[in-house]
């Protein structure tokens, strides 16, 4: 795999992102993880799942340079649509997964990091869906996950001022478990999952397959809107000029248009 790698630790599959600088979630990257999450599943060896970035980042984010090859909104629809069956296989596999964020967790990482069962983050850890600077949204299901952990007004703020929160604040807000300093992150991530490895393969799918019920039909249509949305917002000369002015690094001009 090229920007995945991964290894057995006890019975616990250490998923690393490996795509530098800030591992931003290309659509190469989205395909390689879910043909790994396929062979992990079938891994009778594999009990638990921990995923984590290489470097500075957990992830950053989208390929931002990606978007600028799609031409048209109902593509970005069908991109939004792959991106979201991929995170809802995540949120419903038959195996615990546990987000290990450091550095950033930014809009489709921290929508990748939201599908997991648990985050573990850093004191420090950067976390928001800041697309509204963008001139775009979320589109991996990000409006929809969001309120379910932090509540309709705090998801509502961090969207619409694109500012990030903070580890310590993600765990006040009850979007990550625990955190810890960043140079512990790591072990003590470890320590959780060999904790939840020691129990019955049975009993933890049975708990994972009930969590499931928790999301009401409001949900699905919620996120099947968003991709709807997603793309019509691609077609505004707003999202071309955001996406534009982070490339070139500076400040986009919205003119409503």
């Amino acid at each position: 795999m090229e920007f995945l790698q991964w290894e057995l630790n006890h019975k616990t599959a250490v998923i690393t992102l490996n795509r530098p600088p800030a591992n931003a979630l290309s659509s190469s990257l989205l395909e390689e993880l879910e043909a790994l999450l396929d062979e992990l599943e079938k891994d009778e060896t594999v009990r638990v799942l921990v995923l984590r970035g290489d470097g500075k980042f957990f992830s950053a984010g989208a390929d931002i340079k990606e978007f600028t090859q799609v031409r048209s909104g109902s593509e970005f629809v069908k991109l939004a649509g792959r991106g979201q069956r991929l995170f809802e296989r995540m949120e419903r596999y038959s195996k615990p997964i546990i987000a290990s964020i450091h550095g950033a967790a930014l809009g489709g990482g921290l929508e990748l990091a939201m599908a997991c069962h648990i985050r573990i983050v850093s004191d420090t850890a950067k976390l928001g869906l800041p697309e509204l600077q963008l001139g775009i949204i979320p589109g991996f299901a990000g409006t929809q996950r969001l309120p379910k952990y932090v509540g309709t007004a705090k998801a509502a703020e961090m969207m619409l001022t694109s500012e990030p929160i903070s580890g310590l604040e993600a765990v006040k807000w009850k979007l990550a478990a625990r955190s810890y300093p960043e140079e512990t992150l790591f072990d003590e991530t470890m320590k959780l999952a060999q904790k939840i490895e020691r129990k019955s393969p049975a009993s933890i799918q049975a708990v994972l397959s009930l969590l499931n019920y928790t999301k009401s039909a409001e949900f699905y249509k919620g996120v099947e809107e968003e991709a709807k949305l997603f793309g019509e917002v691609f077609d505004t000369l707003d999202a071309k000029e955001g996406i534009q002015a982070f490339i070139e690094k500076r400040e986009p001009v919205f003119t409503g248009k």
